[in-house]
């Protein structure tokens, strides 16, 4: 199994124009002998007050998000997040059919 460490960026899309949010996140990325990736991560800086309640807003409205790696301009892989009581964000690839109806990758 191949893994990697890395920083990345969460960005919220409303529509293909439109980034609400970008969330820097501390990520692992583990790939099976299959191609399949696994990541998790955590918030790179402590959410304050007002981006907590930003990110939760997002998390209950549709916690799919794109991320982008170093060197991106824009999250190309779509992710369903999930985030534990402790801050731990799972995160797993979106395939076309388990997108949620009103999100569209950019």
């Amino acid at each position: 199994m191949d893994r990697f460490v890395s920083q990345g960026r969460l960005e919220w899309w409303a529509n293909q124009s439109t980034c609400l949010e970008m969330y820097d996140i501390d990520i692992t990325v583990s790939v099976d002998a299959v191609g399949q990736w696994r990541a998790t991560g955590r918030h790179a800086n402590a959410l304050d007050t007002t981006q907590r309640e930003g990110w939760d807003f997002l998390m209950e409205i549709d916690p799919h998000f794109s991320i982008a790696f170093p060197g991106e301009d824009r999250g190309g892989i779509a992710v369903r997040v999930v985030e534990a009581e402790d801050g731990t964000l799972t995160l797993t690839e979106v395939v076309e059919q388990d997108q949620h109806a009103s999100w569209t990758p950019c």
